[in-house]
């Protein structure tokens, strides 16, 4: 891709020579950047270009491509030398790099992202690099080079490359709207110039997921692709949605029951219920861009996938099975008509199978033809369903004499007042009218469904479903006073039922003053046919044109049933591209410039026939109408849990909204679930709990910025907080440990120890100090936080990492002691692993491990130190570092894996990183294996490489391995021993107690060793069972050691001799100024005054050691009181020599000392 260097170069000398415009073919261009160009080029500056207006164009120019030259597309200058006629001081080159997803061919227009009238295009930003590795997926990334920008010469008197504000900074590489500029990054405007660049990713929370990424690349692409406004868009569908059968067959019949008062009061209850719901839409769609997949991307992208997932699917099986529901009520209409006519075709049944069948196959048809013309056809609807209701309201003001035998006498104040009141027959209840009225305010959502065919969500959906909700309400209105005011309850049809002279004195009914009597309706069994109590078509009698209405009913049910064939695979899509639900991947797809989910689609009608074809959809719809209302709460629910979190990202254009008055409206939603039918409610309950389980246990890779995330954050700032402004007490003490693991990975055995005594119990923080002579890389420091951080989490494994940059292991250890943790959540105990190796490297390891135990101390701590034979590290091991697990490797981030060098380590040191180097690479010896996924990484610690042989292990390796894992497994019945020798508080004692609790310890007995006098063995045992009892801790055996000060054997003390011969000072046989001299350089020697000071503490290390192996040697476990050394007057290779030879060739053993504060008491 690169070209020669030579030509550009050569023009650009010239450019710089004659300070003029570079001629277009000015030797041959590559068709683009070259992705090897360092970004960290130096350019010369002139102070003076700013006062100099005839120089900056020249000079700006100089380095821009002309637009025109179509041939070469945004063809880059190239090389270090590219302008070096501007003279003056240096600054680092950035660059605002666009991302594009153009087609190359159109790549000219990119190199001017807002191009404005004139030649410079606002400033003349240049391209020149293109980053190959892109978080799209194989697109690029086009940088653009902004040193030579007069906007900013113009705007502060000197050229900067640090960037205004600019609307492109803020987009997502998705953005449809224009395209995504990074501005240059600190690094470049604050590192020195010599400084090797980083890889920048994106800005915190600014990772694209694949489908976000797949979803960008077709919203880029607006060509053809047909976007509708709030009228067409989401008005027009709410209406007809909200509009549906119930305006014509039902609700005469309510007010019949209800009366005019409180038919007015269940329109008002629905409605207000939907309105709440509408401005809490409207807050969610306003606040921030809204893509396709209507409520499903509004929850989801407010309470996170639980939530969003398991309304997402039930909302859109709703919508599908919704489609049968509508089709099917037009379907029963046509039969009642073709029954009218004695046209059936078969028996009722059957026909609704037919008709609805061939309906739904026609709608599929509309609906596949494409968006524009689905939207033409709910155009036309909606004329004809408007035609009606005006059909309607004209014919109440044209009272017929033909008509008044069926009770239509127009509009009467007598009437009206009789109608007043309720009048519930045959069981039915204000409630049960309720809830069969209420699916008929349902379809609100209709036009955020749609949310990704809309030109401008964030205006559309609140203008459009709030007017929707208003004419709608009032259209509903409207229609109860009117039929309560123009028709009566009961009429009989019959044309001769007048009222006779003689009994005109004894009618009260309404009808009476026009000189019909109904009275009959009320003695006879079977009652009337006509008013408004029983004929379910009397707007249809009452209206100007009666087929008309019927007409209007066809378009109620025809418009609903496509507004939910769409909404339905539109959802389901954004569901399925989200990939919440493994398996349903291939729905994710979208076909042509609409990205027309065409299987969707599909697996719509398929759900929508098998219901036609069941034709009994009594059960099935209150269901329905529950799967709405349990996504209207959950809106409802999304904006006041978003208010509560208040997170600073919560800021909805939209301001008509209120927290209380949100959370009302999502009781109310779940209070009238259970009115239309509790059973129903409960199913949807069950099913959403179900799915929300299901999604939390699965725990999608995403990450949304979801209100629970704020919430959480906000509760537990709340939370340890209040715990800072309480008083430790001994009954809550916990075991909080800072374990100086290194990389988390590399000390499975100390890890996996320490996490079962805290999980769930207390803190847990990994300690890594880094240290180096090349300068702290603080970004990379932070992108392993993040990594290992993961790591721990993907492992299960309740723990912090907390790396700190030192020069030397001891300063990092203060760091650590000192910062981590926050407020009562920071560390009281300090976990090292043993060093193995002591006696194999520098000895000035030795007393920087031994200062550390000593600071410890120092700074109130208690200290553990966990030794096992066959050693900690496993770092040196191949394949063991893997470390990113296929979920974790998004596309937006480099797949990083510490890979580490396969010399054996030297140091053994936990505290200590691995000595060896580590590289940031792709190791394909690190990759997992395929049928591993989603195991823990450190359970299978040695992988086969697929690619490279594998490195057959030498037999201490294949030991250390199976070492590191015994924490792992469950212990078994064996014993843990505490050897209690010293009083600390309690530690000791604690951490097996707390280890023993836990699942894979449970069958471990305690066994617990103290030292005492031969004549008071059964006076200290009884003292000590006493002792526990009082702390309610378990024991099966207590074991007083009377021999414990009994000299060791000879052969063991000649062999400590021996260990220490070579850290010996031996003053005696130099002069005392020699001595002293070699005790400053090295301060770990042993003197021989020491030596000889503390005999008695050294041979009681030996000879607990001989008793360790004498009572414990096949022990799970050992807990010992840890020795203690005198800071400053016991030298690092004198206590290390103790800490060896009580530890050696012993099962795993963990040498604890609390800070001599009580952790247990026996107080209530």
């Amino acid at each position: 891709m690169s070209a020669p260097s030579s030509t550009p170069s050569a023009s650009a000398e010239s450019a710089a020579t004659d300070c003029d415009f570079l001629t277009p073919d000015a030797g041959p261009k590559p068709p683009g950047p070259t992705p090897s160009q360092s970004r960290f080029q130096v350019d010369i500056v002139a102070e003076a270009a700013g006062s100099t207006e005839d120089k900056s164009p020249s000079s700006d120019a100089s380095t821009t491509v002309p637009s025109s030259d179509a041939a070469t597309p945004a063809a880059p200058l190239e090389g270090p030398g590219a302008n070096p006629g501007v003279g003056g001081g240096e600054e680092a080159k950035g660059r605002f790099r666009v991302v594009n997803f153009a087609d190359p061919s159109e790549a000219e227009s990119a190199a001017s992202p807002e191009a404005p009238g004139d030649g410079l295009q606002n400033g003349d930003t240049v391209m020149s690099e293109t980053s190959l590795h892109s978080s799209t997926g194989g697109q690029h990334h086009y940088h653009y080079d902004t040193h030579t920008h007069t906007y900013y010469m113009r705007t502060f008197g000197h050229n900067t490359i640090d960037a205004v504000p600019n609307i492109d900074f803020y987009r997502q590489t998705a953005a449809p709207l224009g395209e995504k500029l990074i501005r240059p990054t600190l690094s470049e405007l604050h590192d020195e110039l010599d400084k090797e660049p980083f890889e920048d990713g994106f800005a915190n929370g600014d990772e694209l997921t694949p489908p976000e990424e797949a979803a960008a690349k077709e919203a880029v692409d607006s060509k053809g692709v047909v976007k509708f406004g709030w009228v067409k868009g989401v008005l027009v569908r709410c209406m007809l949605n909200i509009w549906g059968v119930m305006l014509f067959i039902r609700m005469s019949w309510i007010v019949g029951q209800s009366g005019i008062v409180l038919s007015c009061l269940i329109v008002a209850m629905a409605t207000v219920v939907t309105t709440i719901t509408g401005l809490s839409t409207s807050a969610i769609a306003t606040n921030g861009f809204v893509r396709g997949g209507g409520a499903y991307y509004l929850i989801s992208r407010s309470l996170g996938p639980e939530f969003g997932g398991s309304i997402g699917l039930i909302f859109a099986f709703a919508n599908a099975v919704a489609v049968a529901m509508y089709v099917v009520g037009f379907a029963e209409t046509v039969v009642e008509l073709l029954a009218g006519v004695d046209a059936l075709m078969t028996d009722e049944v059957n026909d609704v199978r037919i008709i609805g069948t061939i309906t739904v196959i026609l709608l599929l048809g509309i609906s596949l033809a494409g968006m524009e013309w689905e939207a033409k056809a709910q155009i036309f609807l909606l004329i004809v369903l408007i035609a009606a209701i005006f059909n309607y309201f004209i014919g109440t003001f044209i009272p017929l004499k033909s008509k008044e035998s069926m009770g239509f006498f127009g509009y009467d104040g007598t009437i009206m007042w009789e109608n007043m009141g309720p009048d519930f027959r045959g069981g039915e209840t204000f409630f049960s009218v309720f809830a069969i009225f209420f699916p008929a305010a349902t379809g609100i959502l209709a036009g955020a469904n749609i949310s990704g065919d809309l030109a401008d969500p964030q205006l559309a959906i609140p203008r459009g479903t709030l007017l929707a909700i208003l004419i709608t309400g009032i259209v509903y209105l409207g229609v109860a006073v009117s039929t309560g005011s123009c028709i009566v309850r009961d009429a009989t049809g019959n044309a001769n039922d007048t009222v006779s002279a003689q009994f005109l004195t004894n009618c009260t009914d309404a009808a009476c003053r026009f000189g019909y009597d109904f009275s009959s309706c009320k003695t006879e069994k079977d009652g009337c046919s006509y008013g408004l109590q029983n004929d379910f078509q009397v707007m249809s009698m009452v209206s100007g044109f009666g087929p008309v209405i019927t007409a209007g009913i066809f378009s109620a049910t025809l418009s609903s049933a496509l507004a939910s064939l769409v909404s339905a695979p539109k959802v389901f899509q954004a569901l399925c591209k989200d990939n919440i639900y493994p398996g349903l991947g291939m729905f994710a797809k979208g076909y042509g410039k609409n990205n027309e989910p065409l299987r969707g689609y599909i697996l719509t009608f398929g759900i929508a026939l098998a219901f036609i074809l069941i034709a009994q959809l009594n059960i099935i719809a209150p269901i329905i109408s529950n799967f709405f209302l349990a996504s209207y709460a959950l809106i409802n629910f999304s904006v006041f849990h978003a208010s509560l979190a208040n997170s600073p990202g919560w800021r909805p254009s939209f301001k008509y909204y209120n927290m209380w008055v949100s959370l009302a409206g999502a009781i109310l939603c779940c209070v009238v679930m259970f009115v239309i039918n509790w059973w129903a409610a409960l199913m949807t309950n069950v099913i959403v709990l179900a799915l929300f389980i299901y999604v939390s246990y699965k725990k999608p890779d995403v990450n949304w910025g979801s209100s629970t995330q704020a919430l959480t954050y906000h509760q537990a700032l709340t939370h340890t907080l209040h715990l800072s402004g309480v008083e430790d007490h001994i009954k809550n003490f916990r075991p909080q440990c800072l374990v100086m693991t290194g990389y988390p990975n590399s000390r499975p055995a100390l890890l996996d120890l320490v996490h079962s005594f805290t999980k769930n119990v207390g803190l847990m923080i990994c300690g890594h100090i880094r240290t180096g002579y090349r300068r702290p890389n603080f970004k990379e420091l932070a992108t392993d936080q993040a990594r290992y951080q993961r790591w721990l989490l993907k492992n299960e494994t309740k723990a912090f990492y907390s790396p700190v940059f030192a020069e030397d292991m001891r300063q990092g250890a203060q760091y650590l002691l000192q910062a981590a943790g926050l407020g009562r959540l920071k560390p009281n105990t300090l976990v090292l692993g043993f060093k193995n190796d002591w006696r194999d490297g520098d000895m000035m390891n030795v007393e920087t491990y031994i200062s550390m135990i000593h600071e410890s101390f120092d700074y109130q701590f208690g200290a553990v130190i966990l030794r096992l034979k066959e050693g900690l590290d496993v770092s040196h091991i191949q394949g063991q570092d893997e470390l990113l697990s296929s979920q974790e490797k998004s596309s937006g981030m480099k797949d990083v894996i510490v890979s580490i060098d396969t010399s054996k380590d030297s140091d053994a040191d936990s505290s200590k990183p691995s000595s060896k180097a580590t590289s940031l690479q792709n190791s394909p010896a690190m990759q997992k294996d395929e049928d591993e996924d989603g195991k823990a990484t450190t359970q299978p610690l040695l992988k086969k490489d697929k690619k490279s042989p594998t490195v057959p292990l030498n037999v201490s390796d294949q030991r250390l391995l199976e070492a590191s894992q015994q924490f792992q497994k469950k212990q078994g019945k064996s014993t843990v021993d505490v050897w209690w020798l010293f009083d600390d508080g309690g530690l000791t004692l604690l951490i097996p107690y707390l280890l023993t609790n836990k699942k894979r310890w449970k069958d471990c007995k305690i066994r617990v060793f103290i030292g005492g006098k031969i004549n008071r063995i059964d006076h200290d045992r009884r003292a000590m069972a006493t002792l526990l009892s009082k702390f309610r801790i378990d024991f099966s055996d207590i074991t007083v050691l009377g021999d414990i000060n009994t000299k060791p054997k000879k052969e063991h003390v000649s062999a400590f001799e021996e260990m220490i011969e070579p850290y010996r000072l031996k003053e005696d046989d130099m002069e005392q100024e020699a001595a002293e001299r070699l005790k400053d350089s090295e301060p770990w020697r042993i003197t021989d005054n020491e030596l000889e000071l503390y005999r008695a503490k050294t041979n009681r290390q030996i000879r607990l050691n001989e008793l360790l192996k004498e009572h414990s040697s096949t022990a799970n476990l050992i807990v010992m009181s840890l020795p203690l050394a005198r800071k400053g007057a016991v030298s690092s290779a004198l206590y290390m020599a103790w800490l060896e030879v009580l530890s050696k060739d012993l099962p795993p053993i963990l040498l604890v000392r609390g800070n001599h504060q009580s952790v247990l008491t026996f107080y209530s």
